[in-house]
This record gives structure tokens, sequence and C-alpha cells, in this order.
């Protein structure tokens, strides 16, 4: 309790760097575009060499549905440009840079809208599935709590605030 209470309710410069709570967050951004390949390429991968892809993409086909290219694209381009913006976020975090905070902010938020839109488009191309499948739920929740806990922590922080600060545009030019 006591370092929480130093953390968010001194003036200190001791609070600058990367300690205290930062560092859950950033092995929490480390591991993120480790994580992220873990779970897709065994996903998408096979699609590609088994003729899954195909058998979804081409019309005529028992298993065409219009909606399987667009859906998957989609997903495997968001998830390649997630992957790419959690490699910038750890460049962003251990160069100290002002941007770190609003990134991660807005990666988070990504999350919340993606993880639940992606359901939404599944169910229309395979109505007949449930639409909240246990996976969906539990990546849902997990994105959310961790929104819910270091959203407010990168907003209110004074060790985030006196962290990332380097590369802060001069606003007097």
């Amino acid at each position: 309790m006591s370092r929480l209470v130093y953390e968010f309710g001194s003036d200190n410069n001791e609070l600058k760097g990367l300690g205290g709570w930062l560092i859950l967050v950033g092995f929490g951004v480390m591991i993120s575009p480790i994580r992220l390949l873990i779970t897709c390429i065994p996903i998408y991968k096979p699609m590609f060499e088994d003729g899954t892809w195909e058998a979804l993409t081409t019309i005529g086909s028992e298993a065409y549905d219009p909606l399987w290219k667009p859906l998957l694209i989609g997903e495997i381009s968001y998830n390649s440009i997630m992957v790419i913006a959690s490699i910038y976020l750890i460049y962003l975090f251990f160069s100290r840079h002002y941007l770190f905070p609003k990134l991660y902010i807005a990666i988070g938020a990504c999350l919340l809208v993606f993880i639940p839109l992606d359901a939404w488009l599944v169910a229309k191309v395979l109505p007949t599935e449930p639409t909240l499948i246990p996976e969906a739920i539990k990546a849902f929740m997990t994105a959310l709590i961790g929104v819910l806990i270091w959203v407010p922590y990168m907003l209110i922080s004074k060790r985030v605030k006196a962290t990332f600060v380097e590369n802060i545009p001069d606003k007097r030019l």
C-alpha cells in the first residue's frame, strides 16, 4: 500500500524511470507480440497450406460464403497491425517516449472494439454457430480487466508522467 501511495502521491524525482508498477507494464509489453504470434500463426498458417483458404473463398465450393474473404483478410490485417504496434510499443517503452501511454491506451481500446466486432462478424458468416464462444468472452474479459487497471494508471500515475517525457515536441515553435 505504501508503494501505491508513494507512486500516486509524491512529486519526488525518484519516480522517474522504468520501476514500480511500470515493471509489470513492461513485462506485458514485451510478451505481447510474442503472445500474438504464438496465437495467430497456428490459426492462419495452416489455412493457406491445407486448402482451407480456397474452400472458404472460392465461389461454388461447399464452404463458400462471400463474407469469409473480407473477414479473414480483416482478421489477419488487424492481427498483423497489432504485432507491429506491439513491437513499436516496446521501442516507445524503453526509449521512454512521450507517445507510449497514448499508444498503450489506444491498443487497449482497439481490443475492446475488435473482439466483439469480430465475434459479431463471425456470427454473420456462421449463423448456426453460437455467437459468444468461450474464447471470445475470455479474450474480451481479459482485455477489459487490463484496460480497467492499466488505462487509469497511465492517466494518473506520477511515475508515468515523470518517465515518458522523451521527444516531446517543442510547443514554442
